[in-house]
This record gives structure tokens, sequence and C-alpha cells, in this order.
């Protein structure tokens, strides 16, 4: 078994998130078949777009069953961006969506521009609050004001707020950050987001193969 697989369905900027492996140190493979993902300790599922087209991507080029095997194998999963708001129930986007279905809960639109006259999508540099209740393994070595870069319209909603390991202030709180057991996910890009996002990258890729459900 190899190491970091990043799952190609020509909905994200993959080239960055394996340029900012190969910066702290790790080679990670570009993926789109999917029988390859079970050969790998790690999966990144990164993504860009609309949460409907994602999904059914995903399903019709038979990657979801194989993203969801490894999960539960215990393995070690990153979602970035669109890669978290599949996780959940439902997406809110040109209509009702079913996603992943890992976690109960949806992802709805920002209400901030008409609310609050701020800006959707939200894109630029904010601030992690991590969360005391349910640290992440992500954010080892980051310092108290840590920064990342974001650009999304749509954020999520758990029903269990237990798995939220981060938020961000955009007209109020919102989830940036979620960890269960073996998966991680973040609605900002560490890609982008220069020394922070490649500590947490380093982190992510320095973790254990399997570690349990």
């Amino acid at each position: 078994m190899t190491g970091i697989a990043i799952i190609d369905y020509d909905m994200a900027n993959l080239r960055s998130v394996q340029k900012g492996f190969e910066a702290v140190g790790y080679a990670a493979d570009i993926v789109r078949d999917p029988d390859d993902i079970a050969n790998y300790e790690k999966i990144v599922l990164p993504g860009v777009g609309a949460f409907q087209d994602a999904v059914a991507t995903l399903r019709d080029r038979k990657l979801a069953g194989p993203i969801i095997q490894h999960i539960k194998a215990g393995k070690p999963f990153l979602g970035i961006c669109l890669g978290l708001q599949m996780l959940f129930d439902v997406g809110y986007e040109d209509g009702e969506h079913a996603g992943l279905g890992i976690f109960r809960g949806k992802c709805i639109r920002f209400d901030v521009d008409e609310k609050q006259n701020l800006k959707v999508p939200h894109m630029g540099w904010n601030q992690l609050i991590f969360s005391r209740a349910n640290p992440s393994r992500l954010f080892d070595g980051l310092g108290a004001n840590a920064s990342v870069y974001f650009v999304h319209s749509y954020h999520v909603v758990p029903e269990d707020v237990s798995i939220i390991a981060a938020t961000t202030d955009y007209g109020g709180a919102f989830v940036s950050s979620i960890r269960k057991d073996n998966i991680f996910a973040t609605q900002f890009h560490p890609e982008k987001s220069q020394k922070v996002g490649l500590q947490i990258l380093k982190n992510f890729a320095g973790m254990p193969g399997n570690m349990g459900r």
C-alpha cells in the first residue's frame, strides 16, 4: 500500500494540491481509476464547483463507493472545500441534491449578502477559531490567530455539532473544518493558504495509515 491519492474528477486544481504536498516533502498521486483508490493509505478529495455536478460525477465514474469504503476502513481522508460539503446528506444549490451521506446535515448558501451587505461568494483570508471540544490534528503547530484562504458560496450545517473542529466568522460563525475519527475536512483551501496551509497538508500527510473507526 502506497501513500497519498488526490482524487481526480475534473472539478479541482489538482496540481496545486499535489504541489502543496511536494513542498512539505510528500509525494501525492493524482488518481482517476476507482480500482486504484484501495491501494492508498490516504486520500484527498478536493473540489471547486457545484454540489450536484460533483456528486453526480463521483457516482458516474464509480469513485463514490471506493471513497466511502476507504473512510469505513479507518484510513485517513481529507476533504477540501466541495470535498467537505459532499460528505453531508444534502446540498441546496440549484435545488435539493443528495450528498455522500457520511454525516447528517446540509449544505446551504450564505445569507449575508442581502442581510449584512457582505459579498457572496465569500473570498479571501479569514481566521480559524479552533474547537476546544474537538481538536484536530490538522491544526497541530498552528498559532491561535491562523488565517486561511476561502472561496465559496455555501457552507455546511452538521446535525452533530461535536464533529466541528473549527469555525470562522463571516457575518456570523460558520463551520470551516470538521473532524471525526479518520475524517478531516476543510471549507478553506490549504493549498492556497501559504505557510498555514502547508503545515496543514504536512500534518495530514504525516498521520498513520490506519486510524480506526
